[in-house]
């Protein structure tokens, strides 16, 4: 019994604890993009402005043009991830399926999830180097090339988990009934994985919006993404631009998983 109390007493606190730790910060910077205190690493909140909203949305400072840089990254990084990773985890679940997984498809397997493992600053040098070699310059090509190559693990991994839990016999159904594999595939297949598909394509957005170890060894003059951009502007402090700038950001994160719950409760309810 008492056991039991004890637990019911930790856990909230526990809970709390997390809680301030997670959210604390965000608050904080959230707090100090309104302070009216023009000093990098205000400690001081003198009153209330709009004042940084107003400067950052001027782009004084070049953050939306770095943004716009990210964006692009990122669209084509997540085009390019999603199609490779798909295909991969389609082919690699077929062939797990009718057991002819043999030692070169699992060893293709682990190849393709390996840039999870290896460590981002190892492979900005390797990507480095081998874009030297190749006489490829340091720009967009050699960040879309890389950020898919780190991407297309997390869409894979998705996808193959959701095919894992397939049932084959609907596929055999379909083919029985004279569907050929590209029916197959578009009628069957693809529905039914479209939700993984378009889960690794936000993380594979994420992943790349938010590189930064990467970016440094392979962006060009022309080629500063947004988190480049941050770094070298809060090297001396953190002005309240950056506040205001980390503010809007998560605003829209939130706006975005606000839409994606109210666009799933409706699907739940029409199918209800």
């Amino acid at each position: 019994m008492r056991k039991k109390r004890l637990k019911k007493s930790v856990s909230p606190v526990y809970l709390s604890l997390v809680l301030v730790f997670l959210y604390l910060p965000v608050l904080v910077v959230v707090v100090f993009s309104f302070n009216d205190n023009p000093a990098r690493n205000p400690t001081v909140f003198t009153g209330f402005t709009l004042e940084w909203y107003r400067d950052l949305f001027k782009n004084t400072r070049g953050y939306w043009d770095a943004l716009a840089v990210s964006l692009e990254l990122a669209f084509w990084s997540c085009a390019l991830s999603v199609i490779i990773g798909t295909i991969g985890a389609v082919g690699m679940a077929r062939r797990m399926t009718e057991g002819r997984a043999n030692f070169a498809a699992r060893a293709a397997e682990m190849m393709t999830t390996l840039p999870i493992l290896i460590p981002e600053i190892i492979l900005g040098l390797a990507f480095m180097s081998m874009f030297y070699f190749a006489g490829i310059p340091m720009g967009m090509t050699a960040l879309v090339l890389s950020h898919t190559t780190f991407c297309v693990p997390y869409v894979f991994i998705i996808v193959k988990g959701r095919m894992a839990g397939l049932d084959p016999a609907l596929s055999e159904a379909a083919r029985d009934l004279g569907a050929n594999e590209r029916r197959v595939f578009t009628d069957i297949i693809l529905p039914l994985i479209r939700p993984a598909i378009i889960s690794g394509a936000v993380l594979a957005v994420a992943m790349s919006l938010d590189d930064f170890i990467i970016s440094v060894f392979l962006s060009g003059a022309y080629t500063v993404t947004l988190p480049l951009k941050i770094y070298s502007s809060v090297r001396t402090g953190v002005s309240p631009q950056i506040n205001a700038l980390c503010s809007v950001m998560l605003a829209i994160a939130f706006l975005i998983v606000g839409i994606s719950k109210l666009a799933g409760r409706k699907r739940n309810a029409d199918k209800a």
